[in-house]
Formats: C-alpha cells, sequence, structure tokens
C-alpha cells in the first residue's frame, strides 16, 4: 500500500514514561512508535507517527491526511474534550480515524467524558495502556484493506 497509517499525538503525550504513570503506564511515545512501526511493517502500509502540543499543527495535519494516509490513529489528548476544530477536520475526512486513549476517560473526571473527536471518529479504544494503539493499528487494517 502507497498510503501511510497517520498517527497523531496531541499535547503532553511527549511526556509520557514519566506524566502521571499511574494513570498513563510508563511507557514513552517511542515505545509506542516502536510498537505501531511493528504493526505496520507486519501489515505492509507505512506509517506516519506525530506529536505535537499545538490544536492548530493537529488540523493541518488532519488536513494533510485527507490526500496523503489510508487512515489515522489519533490521540488528540486533552484536546479530546474541547477541539471543535479537530472535530471538523475529521468530519472532513473520507478516511477512517480511530480514537485512541492509553486510559479509559469515562473511568476519570467527569469533564473528560466529552468526546468531541468520538463524535467524529470511526470508533474508540481506550484503556488499554500501549496497547490500544496496537489494537487500534489492528482495527484500521480492515478498514483501509491491507493485509492482517
Amino acid at each position: 500500500m502507497d498510503k501511510a497509517i497517520f498517527v497523531l499525538n496531541g499535547p503532553n503525550l511527549n511526556l509520557l514514561g514519566t506524566r502521571e504513570p499511574e494513570i498513563y503506564g510508563t511507557d514513552t511515545l517511542a515505545d509506542i512508535e516502536t510498537a505501531c512501526q511493528a504493526v505496520a511493517e507486519r501489515l505492509g502500509v507505512p506509517l506516519i507517527f506525530r506529536q505535537t502540543n499545538h490544536e492548530g499543527e493537529l488540523v493541518d495535519w488532519l488536513q494533510e491526511a485527507r490526500t496523503a494516509a489510508a487512515g489515522v490513529l489519533l490521540n488528540a489528548g486533552a484536546l479530546t474534550h474541547t477541539s471543535v476544530a479537530l472535530y471538523d477536520a475529521i468530519k472532513a475526512m473520507a478516511i477512517p480515524v480511530l480514537e485512541i486513549h492509553l486510559s479509559n476517560p469515562l473511568r476519570r473526571e467527569a469533564f473528560r467524558h466529552q468526546s468531541y473527536i468520538g463524535m467524529a471518529a470511526h470508533g474508540t479504544i481506550a484503556g488499554f495502556g500501549l496497547r490500544s494503539y496496537v489494537l487500534g493499528m489492528e482495527a484500521l487494517a480492515p478498514l483501509i484493506q491491507v493485509r492482517s
């Protein structure tokens, strides 16, 4: 497959491994990228893995993905609960977008129960730590018609 899977990560995910390990675990963003790369290689699809602390950059990447990607995994971090701009960007996409979370937002503070990303995404995988990303990659495969 020529088109890549984009794995896009939002604010504070660069701090994984040290930020609230009791919630997010001890895996780093580099560990997650390594796990995603292994699945991408098995599926025979290129991987683009990115992280930013800026909402507008995530919007730009989603717009880029409209033509450059086969599908997207998006962990928007706290922007999940606040960003209508990300919601609108996802709604403008014809490719599948899966919402990913390391923790289960529904088991956390009430303000995390609202997900603008989830309202626009094809599906959501949450609560499995690093494995949420692996499950997301595997769930995306049949939606983008790659070998599994």
